[in-house]
């Protein structure tokens, strides 16, 4: 029968008995609990990650049919800015509408995640509605993509309500953030059978183990494949 556990917090206040008149700062206990660990040859175990919620291609359009018939312009163009390159909810409302390069279809996203700058794409059937949205903008003398009728640019919170509004009434399972919009089109992509490496370059992802690879991989390859499968996309 096995001795019962001296209880955690007792157990570490005697071990300071020991090492009080070390004067231990933090790097130095983590050595020593990682000696201890290998010395007990305890092992450090991980919580399994959970694979992040999708949605089917039934959800989107679902969800989409609802953007479409509340006939609200504007909530059109942020949710297809979302689906079509994928950024960031911090990315997307500080977009300008100098960041936007029409005949390229692309969009400039300064100081991304990680304080990087870097380039994603759009397809070519969303030029027009983009470029109307943008003149519209511009009348109103707006400096970003998406200002509020305040003349402020959107905020974080305010683009959650927008898309949590239409999940409520789609009836989705989980309300779809501005994150699961992004790892949809990023999964999207690879059941297309693009490579990771030719979705790294606008995704802003960034792997050790595959960076080298990576640096060597020039934007238009990128947005050659993108262009390629982005007209089979279920919006």
């Amino acid at each position: 029968m096995t001795e019962p556990r001296t209880p955690a917090k007792r157990k570490a206040k005697q071990l300071a008995k020991y090492l009080r008149g070390e004067r231990p700062d933090y790097d130095y206990l983590k050595r020593v609990f990682q000696y201890l660990r290998e010395d007990l040859e305890v092992e450090v175990t991980k919580k399994p990650k959970k694979l992040p919620y999708v949605p089917t291609e039934e959800e989107l359009k679902r969800y989409y049919n609802l953007v479409w018939n509340g006939k609200n312009f504007r909530h059109m163009i942020i949710i297809k800015t979302f689906l079509y390159t994928g950024v960031r909810v911090s990315e997307l409302i500080n977009i300008e509408l100098t960041d936007v390069d029409l005949s390229s279809c692309q969009i400039r996203i300064n100081k991304g995640k990680g304080e990087k700058d870097r380039i994603v794409p759009f397809p070519q059937s969303f030029k027009e509605l983009l470029a109307m949205h943008m003149e519209t903008m511009r009348k109103e003398n707006a400096r970003y993509l998406f200002e509020s009728n305040w003349k402020k640019k959107y905020t974080d919170r305010g683009v959650r309500k927008i898309l949590a509004k239409y999940s409520e009434e789609a009836g989705l399972s989980q309300s779809l953030s501005p994150h699961k919009l992004r790892h949809f089109l990023l999964t999207w992509l690879k059941k297309q059978g693009i490579d990771d490496a030719l979705i790294q370059p606008y995704s802003g992802h960034e792997s050790r183990k595959s960076l080298e690879i990576y640096s060597k991989l020039a934007l238009s390859e990128a947005q050659d494949k993108y262009n390629e499968v982005i007209d089979e996309f279920p919006l």
